[in-house]
């Protein structure tokens, strides 16, 4: 019996896969679990149908990321002023949602989320800082961001 994979399963396959199983575990288990449907000629053609809007979505999405990435490379480098001690540590510290906020301060036509910095703590202290900036899956940017005693 072919069945198209809704979701994947563990030694079967991934979603979205065509696959070859025994008629009884097709109708009694995979089907009424809802993690198959029958590979009817329609149902195939379908699913062609949105893998090839799926990888065309995925396309755009990565040139827009990448347009985005040349966009806050323009913007590079981010500037903020601290108040610190004689050692250099900050009274307080900078954080991503303060990075995201800044790149959204600087009118780059779109939103950055602070989930998009990636920023393992944040920077107390004086310097300069590369700080990665993840726009897509595949698309990585770094911003250069510098932290001045005020």
């Amino acid at each position: 019996m072919k069945l198209i994979l809704k979701r994947s399963v563990e030694n079967l396959g991934e979603a979205g896969e065509v696959i070859e199983v025994k008629p009884g575990f097709g109708r009694n288990y995979l089907i009424p679990q809802g993690l198959a449907y029958t590979a009817t000629t329609a149902n195939v053609e379908r699913l062609e149908q949105e893998q090839a809007l799926s990888e065309e979505r995925s396309k755009r999405d990565f040139l827009e990321a990448s347009r985005r990435a040349s966009r806050i490379k323009e913007i590079s480098p981010v500037t903020f002023y601290a108040r610190a001690g004689d050692d250099g540590k900050l009274f307080g510290s900078v954080t991503s949602v303060d990075i995201a906020d800044r790149i959204n301060e600087s009118d780059v036509g779109f939103e950055v989320n602070r989930q998009s910095v990636l920023l393992d703590e944040p920077i107390k202290m004086l310097g300069v800082w590369e700080v990665p900036l993840n726009l897509h899956g595949e698309v990585e940017v770094f911003i250069e961001v510098h932290v001045e005693q005020e």
